[in-house]
C-alpha cells in the first residue's frame, strides 16, 4: 500500500523529487498512527491522532516537500511534529531536522519512534514560536494549514533559506513557498489542497469573519 500511495498520489501529483519519492516509500507511516487508523495510512485523508490534532494528508505533505527542495547538507525546521511521521521522511533527506511539537502525547510519541535516529532533534514547545536556538536553518517546513505565518519563525531562517507552508484563505488552504532575502519575504502559493490546521497561530489583523 505504501508503494501504491507512491505510485497512485504521490508521482501523478507533482511530487517529482527523486529523493523524496525513495524517502516517503521507505518510511513506514503506519508506524507513526494509532492502532485503529494506522490501517488508512495511505489514503489520501488527514488521522485523527487524538486531542484534536490529525495527521496531515499525504499528498499535502508531499508537495510542500517537494516545494522545499530539501538538500544532504541542509538542517531543516519542523513545525508541527505530530507522531514523527514527517520528521522521519526529512530525516531521510537532510543533515538535521529540528522538529517541534506542542501536544505532550504526540510530543512522547515521536520521541519514542525516533530516539534512534540521531538526525532527527524533537523538541516541546508552542508551534508559533519554533526553536530559536537553533537557528538559523536551511529549510522551515510547516507540516499544515495555518492563517499567516509570524515573524517569529521567518526570523530563523538563513537568508537564502526556503520555507513550506499551508495557508487558510478564506476557507481555502494555499500551499506556499518562499524564500527568505536580505530585501524581506514573501510567499507564493503553488497548489489549493486541504492541509490539518495546526493550533497556536493567530488570525491576521485584517481577518474579517
Amino acid at each position: 500500500m505504501r508503494q501504491a500511495m507512491v505510485s497512485n498520489q504521490l508521482r501523478t501529483n507533482a511530487v517529482s523529487d527523486a529523493r523524496l519519492v525513495a524517502a516517503m516509500g521507505r518510511v513506514a507511516r503506519e508506524s507513526f498512527l494509532p492502532a485503529k487508523v494506522a490501517g488508512l495510512a495511505y489514503r489520501d485523508t488527514a488521522l485523527p491522532l487524538g486531542a484534536g490534532r490529525a495527521a496531515n494528508v499525504p499528498i499535502a505533505t508531499g508537495r510542500l516537500l517537494n516545494e522545499a527542495a530539501i538538500g544532504p547538507s541542509d538542517r531543516v525546521l519542523l513545525i508541527g511534529a505530530a507522531g514523527g511521521y514527517t520528521a522521519a521522511v526529512i530525516a531521510e533527506l537532510a543533515a538535521a531536522v529540528v522538529a517541534v511539537e506542542c501536544d505532550p502525547a504526540l510530543l512522547s510519541i515521536a520521541r519514542s519512534l525516533l530516539l534512534a535516529n540521531s538526525c532527527v532533534k524533537i523538541i516541546e514547545g508552542a508551534l508559533e514560536l519554533g526553536y530559536p536556538e537553533g537557528a538559523p536553518y536551511d529549510v522551515l517546513v510547516v507540516d499544515g494549514a495555518v492563517p499567516k505565518l509570524p515573524t517569529s519563525l521567518i526570523d530563523q531562517v538563513a537568508i537564502g533559506g526556503r520555507v513550506v507552508t499551508g495557508i487558510i484563505d478564506r476557507g481555502v488552504t494555499r500551499l506556499s513557498v518562499g524564500r527568505r532575502s536580505a530585501g524581506g519575504f514573501g510567499l507564493v502559493s503553488f497548489a489549493d489542497i486541504d492541509c490539518v490546521a495546526l493550533p497556536g497561530f493567530a488570525m491576521p489583523n485584517d481577518f474579517v469573519f
